[in-house]
């Protein structure tokens, strides 16, 4: 059998049937190539050819820094040269903005001149509206996000839209750990509801999260490798000591879930089996990291200052209002309340109305107290003399854009953990508190150096390009993050949106649906089985009769999933006041009557399994995967390709190649759809009709799959892969499906 895309996709219905159906040696080899690193790492287009772009005239400080802490390391290797323009577009188009780049905007950043063109194109994916999807991602990561967790979705929505928006970092940070509230209507209290609101388990996850401490390690004994102490943690621990989590019920229905401020204390010391129970007390809350002395004035903390000063002038400036407009308001505000009062209620009357109306919005926003304590714990990690909080987001922001932290790993600060770097490291986590907690500004300021900027190493001994990438001279191979490399594939695909015209897949399927059968012999309704066979109608009658959905598909959930937006999630929330006053109309005894009847008519009824045919158009687009519950369920593309759960403290993703990740690959319906050309794509009249040029689809094809020219070499390949099947069209896809399965796509150049 001949291994092309269509023999391999023809028998993906299991990975088994894959393997046994072809028993190729040529697709041992495909597979054997993914699994390889070393095969991965070899794997490149043309070599890599040093950026002709001038360079300015003083180095980037961070150069500047980290050659001089190699100098002084003794590190005498020559750095890897900076990649060329096009490979520069590909890497910066999938840090920032989470997808390989169009032809469209190639050919956009090529028109800018040279002497200006990365910086004008830093700035323009600093600005585009998937910076912060891309960037969501990384805080799910990070905050352990999740979507299915209490208050999730809501999460989600406010750590976008504090991306989007440019909120300082210490800003979101603060209200993270220090906002009460109801699941659903305060977003920032998802973070204390990830966790049940837990005190120990909040102390170790704050710590680790922002700080990048393991002081959980301590919870139960002092810590063996470290300085903290057992009461090093409880002291931590002991911020969060009156927060809890709180259902909120009627008639054994949950209505809400908060986190809330108790009034007793549960972090006690000493623990639970240490000394008399009658001498344990409430444990005094003590922030054990270092910080940086009153006395001590560093220049970046006077910068914040003088930065948020003139924002408040600014903000003060801008709300100020013209003369004279007080008066209006008081005539307007005076106005209404005659209205009011001529109503024919009573003043009295009217005040307890509005205050009942506020506490209903004050319950419904989820306006809850908040503890002083963690008011002051989320003060001190944000306070600038606080080092360990910026430097903990640069470390891990440095290592998700250069593929190699200053500490390893992200999480681990320590004594008997340094930094490799740390003046480097100082001096950008210095900058970036200078610069107001600016996400985008740090960014920006890695991306803009040489470090970021370089190839990765040439052939060499292990031993070598290890040591190059862990002093910065050279940068990792990455593979793509599965968010970019899902949405890579559909934008190489052009599956955003249809790319063939109407009634060009028109496809029979088969749907199995239970429906009601009748007559019972314990009663209920007669279904004429004759008019659930096929057609509309029987559609129709079928979703009016059945109590459950169809079924999906068969194996397309894995790759697809129902699109969201995080402007969508604090919405279509009833009040639970509302529902309260629903059901307090009914009684107990009606409330189980209903109950009971619903139960028997589940119990009695008798139910058949049928199958619908139905006749569809399919022309398949794909939502990106960044607006898609996270995360995914298991089996789905993200998670094979390395999305966490997030559901335990410290998880990273699995960057490791497998088997599933292969065959996923090569048979998985998403690879399949975007090799397939399109009528409505570009590359469509350059395979077929009177205008046909296969070398100008070939090029195509690698621009907007690689983001580069192909050689002469590569041309002859691809036309000799086209010309081994039956019609161009089907050759072009199959030439598309060979590239979109390279190491070369896969990886950030």
């Amino acid at each position: 059998m001949t291994l092309n895309r269509r023999t391999i996709f023809a028998a993906s219905k299991s990975p088994a049937l894959v393997c046994l159906s072809l028993g190729s040696f040529a697709l041992t080899a495909l597979v054997a190539a993914f699994l390889n690193p070393v095969a991965q790492a070899a794997e490149k287009g043309p070599a890599t050819k040093a950026s002709v772009r001038p360079q300015a005239a003083a180095e980037h400080p961070v150069d500047m820094l980290l050659a001089s802490e190699n100098t002084e390391r003794g590190i005498t290797l020559e750095p890897a040269p900076v990649i060329d323009d096009l490979t520069f577009l590909r890497r910066i188009s999938i840090d920032l903005i989470g997808r390989i780049p169009t032809q469209a905007e190639i050919d956009e950043y090529m028109a800018i001149p040279q002497a200006r063109r990365r910086i004008a194109t830093i700035d323009k994916m600093l600005a585009d509206d998937r910076f912060g999807d891309k960037w969501t991602a990384f805080f799910a990561d990070m905050l352990r996000l999740r979507n299915n967790a209490e208050g999730g979705p809501q999460l989600f929505n406010f750590v976008h839209k504090a991306i989007k928006s440019g909120m300082p970092s210490d800003e979101m940070c603060r209200r993270l750990i220090a906002t009460n509230g109801k699941a659903g209507f305060t977003p920032e209290v998802g973070f204390l509801l990830g966790d049940a609101a837990d005190p120990m388990a909040l102390a170790g996850v704050t710590s680790q999260v922002f700080l990048g401490v393991r002081i959980s390690c301590a919870q139960c004994h002092d810590h063996p490798f470290d300085v903290w102490k057992r009461e090093d943690f409880y002291g931590f621990a002991a911020y969060f000591s009156r927060t809890k989590r709180v259902e909120r019920r009627f008639k054994m229905q949950i209505l809400s879930i908060s986190a809330l401020e108790d009034d007793k204390d549960a972090i006690l010391w000493p623990p639970e089996g240490v000394g008399k129970k009658e001498d344990r007390k409430p444990m005094k809350a003590r922030f054990p990291f270092a910080m940086l002395g009153a006395d001590e004035n560093p220049e970046y903390i006077a910068r914040l200052r003088e930065l948020r000063a003139q924002q408040q002038s600014l903000v003060a400036r801008a709300n100020a209002k013209p003369a004279g407009a007080e008066v209006d308001d008081l005539l307007e505000s005076a106005s209404d309340t005659v209205k009011k009062t001529t109503s024919g209620k009573s003043i009295d009357a009217i005040t307890a109305e509005a205050k009942k109306d506020a506490e209903k919005v004050k319950g419904a926003a989820g306006g809850y107290s908040t503890t002083e304590l963690r008011q002051e714990l989320a003060r001190l990690i944000t306070d600038p003399r606080n080092r360990f909080f910026s430097r903990s987001l640069v470390n891990r922001v440095w290592y998700d854009l250069v593929g190699h932290s200053f500490v390893v790993p992200v999480d681990d600060f320590s004594e008997k953990n340094q930094p490799s770097h740390p003046k480097t490291l100082d001096y950008l986590a210095d900058e970036f508190v200078a610069n107001g907690y600016d996400f985008r500004q740090l960014v920006r300021m890695i991306v803009s150096t040489n470090a970021y900027q370089r190839a990765h190493v040439p052939q060499a001994e292990e031993a070598v390009r290890q040591e190059m990438e862990a002093n910065f001279l050279a940068t990792p191979m990455r593979r793509m993050l599965s968010e970019v490399l899902f949405d890579s594939i559909v934008t190489g695909g052009h599956l955003f949106d249809v790319k063939h015209e109407a009634g060009k897949n028109m496809k029979t399927v088969w749907q199995e649906s239970r429906v009601i059968k009748g007559p019972s012999a314990r009663g209920g309704a007669v279904v004429d089985a004759g008019k659930l066979e096929g057609g509309a109608a029987g559609g129709a009658m079928m979703a009016k009769l059945t109590p459950e959905k169809a079924a999906p598909k068969a194996g397309y959930d894995l790759e697809a999933a129902i699109e969201e937006t995080f402007e969508e999630a604090l919405g279509g929330k009833d009040d639970d006041e509302a529902m309260v006053d629903k059901m307090a109309v009914k009684s107990s005894e009606e409330i189980e009557a209903e109950r009971m009847a619903m139960e028997r008519q589940r119990l009695t009824a008798d139910y058949i399994d049928r199958f619908v045919k139905a006749i569809i158009d399919d022309n398949p687009k794909f939502a990106s995967s960044y607006r898609m519950p996270s995360p995914a369920p298991d089996g789905h593309f993200l998670r094979v390709f390395g999305q966490p759960e997030r559901s335990q403290l410290g998880e990273t993703r699995d960057h490791l190649p497998s088997m599933r990740q292969a065959l996923m690959m090569l048979n998985g319906r998403l690879t399949h759809e975007a090799s397939r050309v399109g009528e409505l794509e570009p590359l469509y009249p350059l395979v077929t009709g009177k205008k046909a040029d296969l070398d100008a689809a070939v090029k195509l094809v690698y621009r907007e799959l690689l983001t580069r020219e192909p050689s002469a070499d590569e041309i002859k390949d691809a036309r000799d892969v086209i010309a081994a099947s039956d019609n161009p069209l089907d050759g072009v896809a199959d030439f598309r499906w060979v590239i979109l399965n390279s190491n070369e796509f896969r990886f950030i150049p």
